[in-house]
């Protein structure tokens, strides 16, 4: 992966992972009531689960492009529109709104982890959302295999940063969030609208 190439996906990356998910949502109640300390196995939890979801999006996405030299452009188009419609849904949505409800129950560290895995592997927009954005990163030049981990690592690891963050100013991020929820939501959308536009066209 060419070094401009990694510093957009790097880019666009932190973007994704500021953008309000069931793993952030989920971090921060988290972190409001358990403390960052024990957040730390949500936190883990979801990076194992977006590390085995984007592994299964990038198989399916290796076999297309093995079976057509075309392929790639198909993706990154099809994928360019699911991330404008994705954008959309989330300018329109209603400010996210906070229950502590989630996390209630047991606080063992072994039921935090399932719970930020869980999280993260059973939403099933989780394979599109991931199956349209990494293509539009990659180089059918060079070999695939580096180019995933290189994509996985970044991501896990950018996802990883943004929710312990969250969970450390878990108390002053919460009330914000429900404060000013609707106009980060169209902030957030825009930023999709403008990937899904913008990326497909990239080189």
């Amino acid at each position: 992966m060419a070094l401009h190439t990694w510093l957009l996906y790097l880019v666009a990356a932190i973007g994704l992972s500021l953008t309000p998910g069931p793993n952030s949502l989920l971090v921060l109640t988290h972190g409001a009531l358990h403390g960052h300390r024990r957040t730390l196995f949500t936190v883990a939890g979801g990076a194992i689960g977006f590390t085995l979801v984007i592994a299964m999006s990038m198989v399916g996405i290796g076999a297309l492009l093995k079976a057509s030299a075309h392929a790639l452009i198909v993706l990154k188009l099809v994928g360019g529109a699911y991330l404008v419609w994705l954008g959309v849904q989330l300018w329109r949505s209603p400010p996210v709104m906070l229950s502590n409800a989630a996390a209630a129950g047991d606080m063992r560290p072994r039921s935090l982890f399932r719970q930020g895995l869980l999280t993260a592997v059973s939403n099933p927009k989780a394979l599109l959302f991931y199956g349209a954005f990494l293509p539009q990163f990659i180089d059918v030049k060079r070999p695939l295999l580096p180019q995933f981990v290189i994509m996985t690592l970044t991501f896990v690891g950018i996802e990883w940063l943004v929710e312990w963050g969250l969970a450390l100013l878990a108390h002053r991020v919460r009330p914000w969030l429900q404060r000013v929820g609707r106009s980060f939501n169209r902030a957030c959308g825009g930023l999709f609208i403008g990937m899904g536009c913008a990326l497909p066209m990239t080189r």
